[in-house]
């Protein structure tokens, strides 16, 4: 099957207009329809089996927030019965308002120091080889959500010592000290997503900035050394062009990034950014060998690929090379 013509770069994605109320809003001539039909590489079995069942009673028991529900990820039965979870802790109330995310936003009231416990003790009881940790982005705390990770890391180590740990972290407004309170618990893999090339973040990560994310990245790499493998994602779909991701991998490796994970961003409701188009599997096995040749120690690229999708194996790539 042949790749779908690529849209002409002026696309919806990247045009915008204000509102009276001052709020970008989208051109809507050239965006895909929030119903339709997906191409048919997006379908994939309903999760389900006794260790999904297993894994989802322990979860909801703990009254715990995972990004595998929240956002929806179409891997979540894949990757649960796998033994890979990634948590979502800090509350489900971001301070941000990314326009492709689907946790909500507001002002949060989470404040759970029993959490890392709980977390540590799901992980054992799950049997989970790698356990992921992320948060939503706490603007409003002084330590910016730091030592959330810093509590979970210890007391997933203390529970389950033979779990790798990986942790997805916002970029901390880019201080340092945030950072490097992570960074000193060694986490086996550091990950922040820069989620979209640069003429997007405008549009799609309002708050955020890309050069600061990367920096963010090269300091968890200086600071962690060989122990720590660092790691990001980006999505398609949002009206890039293949040259503008392939210089984003650049990037990323000019800033020490080892592990890189592509995948097709899906609109999560009529609410949110619209999918511009599906790049085809064919378009993800290029990225994919334009970030090899770039220097990536693990790449997973896929229109279905998300960050947590196969951890544990992309990180005994990196380990291996």
């Amino acid at each position: 099957m042949s790749a779908p013509p690529a849209r002409p770069p002026a696309s919806a994605a990247t045009r915008s207009r204000s509102n009276p109320g001052g709020a970008r809003v989208l051109d809507m001539g050239d965006v895909r329809p929030f119903r339709e039909r997906k191409p048919p590489w997006f379908k994939v079995p309903a999760p389900g089996g006794e260790r999904f069942r297993e894994l989802k009673r322990l979860i909801d028991g703990q009254e715990l927030n995972t990004v595998c529900e929240e956002a929806a990820c179409p891997n979540i039965g894949e990757c649960w019965q796998r033994g890979t979870a990634t948590f979502m802790i800090l509350g489900d109330t971001c301070t941000r308002r990314c326009g492709f995310c689907n946790v909500k936003t507001g002002k949060p009231t989470h404040d759970d120091p029993l959490e890392p416990l709980r977390v540590a003790q799901s992980v054992k009881r799950m049997g989970l080889r790698h356990a992921v940790v992320t948060s939503v982005d706490r603007d409003d705390l002084p330590d910016l959500g730091s030592r959330g990770f810093v509590g979970t890391i210890r007391s997933i180590r203390k529970q389950s010592p033979g779990t790798k740990v990986e942790v997805l972290t916002p970029d901390f407004r880019g201080q340092e000290m945030p950072l490097a309170r992570v960074i000193a618990e060694r986490p086996d893999v550091f990950n922040h997503n820069v989620e979209t090339v640069p003429r997007l973040y405008p549009l799609a990560r309002r708050g955020s900035k890309f050069l600061r994310s990367c920096r963010v990245l090269r300091n968890a790499k200086q600071m962690g050394g060989e122990e720590v493998v660092t790691k990001s994602g980006l999505m398609t779909g949002l009206g890039e062009s293949m040259d503008e991701l392939v210089e984003a991998f650049g990037i990323l490796r000019e800033h020490d990034v080892q592990v890189l994970t592509v995948g097709q961003y899906l609109r999560p409701t009529e609410n949110h950014l619209p999918v511009v188009r599906y790049w085809h599997p064919d378009e993800f096995a290029q990225l994919e060998r334009e970030a090899y040749a770039l220097g990536f120690e693990s790449v997973a690229a896929g229109p279905l690929v998300r960050s947590s999708y196969h951890a544990e194996q992309t990180l005994e790539q990196a380990a291996a090379r």
